[in-house]
């Protein structure tokens, strides 16, 4: 393993953007990454919780094992992230501070994937899971602060384009291995293959700075650690208002992305194998909107050295597309949104993303921060599901339609996805609060 290093500090502010075969393996690091987690949430949890819950009569309905599965490991992501990337700001190695945790994030979580291949009950699931995330987390972690670690300011707009895309890509290409496989094994196996292979490039030449060797770490205290994961809203209050406007269009996203398996064969009524196979045509429309808008509308980002216009109006798109799936619940009005969603998402991975980087803290913690910033982006990974869940458990109890196998308008989908609505639309109102970043 080789790598070229920068002739400048660690802590320095990038000014030289990096070359393009830098670029290239991040963002295929990126794409492997997230076909790892996205192969398994979109498609493969959602049949394994099918599947399990059949064998366990008396057990809980797969919609209550699926929202457990991805419970569980989002609030595992929600530690872990912050977590790995204080480690990873901390960490000496002639690798840098980065690479270390790439590696053993990537080696692992394949191997937890294995795991999930196996398991045939609902605790195992979790476990499985639940490890999945501990290790994919600690190379997303390195992965994320890479960016801020060697890309000028001017230049990450465009940056976080092609990661958005990598990022759609991936899960473009998690659900269709989910889906050519054939069954739910060999999705796992195939899909940990593909993500070590993907790691390779950016491994290999990762241009990671290491930390000088006059700079003095302080003894790990574990107190210490726990409470730099506050940032204070008095002392940063941009990071605030950043953190708060992710956490709220992310928890209107999952709301609506969590149960869009079981909307598809519930709600409008297609088969299993057909629910897969047109899940695969909606994420095709979204990458495809995705790629389209992505790349153009963060270079463009840079351009004007703009960011809460493009954070503002792509909250609110994501938001329309929610409402889309609640109110036109057909076919075509999935389609719509489907495209809605990606040119909104798209642009709102981007330039938010680079926004973020523009308010952390200080360049000593820029892992941890970011890490800190993911909270953002896992904590509603773990309030959607049961959030979702709770409504339409609550809508059933009360007497309204749910399951209608496309019969009939269901108002328990409905509720969810107007709610997920209100949520991305309130985050997108309250980046208008952030100051330091035009």
């Amino acid at each position: 393993m080789t790598t070229t290093v920068p002739t400048r500090s660690a802590f320095d502010d990038p000014v030289d953007a990096p070359p393009a075969r830098w670029v290239g393996a991040l963002v295929l690091l990126n794409l492997g990454l997230m076909a790892g987690w996205f192969g398994p949430i979109q498609v493969l949890l959602a049949q394994q919780a099918a599947d399990v819950a059949a064998a366990e009569p008396g057990g809980m309905s797969k919609e209550a094992l699926l929202a457990v599965v991805l419970f569980s490991g989002a609030a595992v992501s929600l530690v872990a992230n912050p977590v790995w990337g204080a480690f990873s700001d901390r960490t000496r190695s002639r690798l840098g501070r980065r690479v270390p945790w790439i590696l053993g994030g990537v080696v692992l979580g394949a191997a937890s994937l294995l795991l999930l291949s196996m398991a045939d009950s609902g605790l195992w699931m979790v476990v499985a899971w639940s490890l999945v995330q501990l290790s994919l987390n600690a190379a997303w972690a390195g992965g994320v602060a890479a960016v801020p670690d060697q890309v000028p300011v001017p230049r990450r707009g465009l940056i976080g384009g092609l990661i958005a895309i990598a990022g759609t890509v991936g899960v473009l290409l998690g659900i269709k291995i989910a889906e050519v496989t054939g069954s739910i094994a060999q999705g796992y196996v195939a899909i940990a293959v593909v993500m070590l292979l993907l790691s390779v490039p950016y491994l290999l030449g990762s241009r990671d700075i290491p930390l000088p060797p006059d700079h003095e770490l302080a003894p790990m205290d574990w107190k210490r650690l726990v409470r730099s994961f506050w940032v204070s809203p008095r002392e940063h209050p941009d990071f605030a208002w950043a953190w708060l406007t992710r956490f709220l269009v992310n928890l209107g996203n999952w709301i609506a992305l969590n149960y869009l398996y079981y909307f598809l064969t519930d709600g409008l009524g297609f088969g299993d194998d057909d629910a897969t196979a047109r899940l695969g045509v909606l994420v095709l429309i979204y990458g495809g909107c995705t790629v389209a808008t992505t790349v153009v509308v963060g270079h463009w980002s840079d351009r004007v050295g703009r960011r809460k216009v493009f954070v503002i109006w792509s909250g609110a798109l994501i938001g329309a597309s929610s409402l889309v799936l609640g109110l036109w619940q057909a076919w075509p009005g999935a389609l719509l949104a489907a495209a809605v969603l990606g040119a909104g998402f798209g642009v709102y991975q981007a330039v938010d993303f680079a926004l973020i980087t523009q308010v952390l803290p200080g360049a000593g913690d820029r892992a941890k921060d970011l890490g800190v910033i993911n909270i953002a982006s896992a904590l509603p990974q773990v309030l959607a599901p049961a959030i979702a869940g709770l409504l339409l458990v609550a809508v059933r109890e009360l007497g309204g339609s749910v399951a209608t196998q496309g019969e009939s308008w269901s108002l328990g989908y409905g509720v969810v996805y107007v709610v997920g609505f209100a949520f991305c639309v309130l985050g997108s109102v309250f980046v208008t609060r952030i100051r330091s970043v035009a």
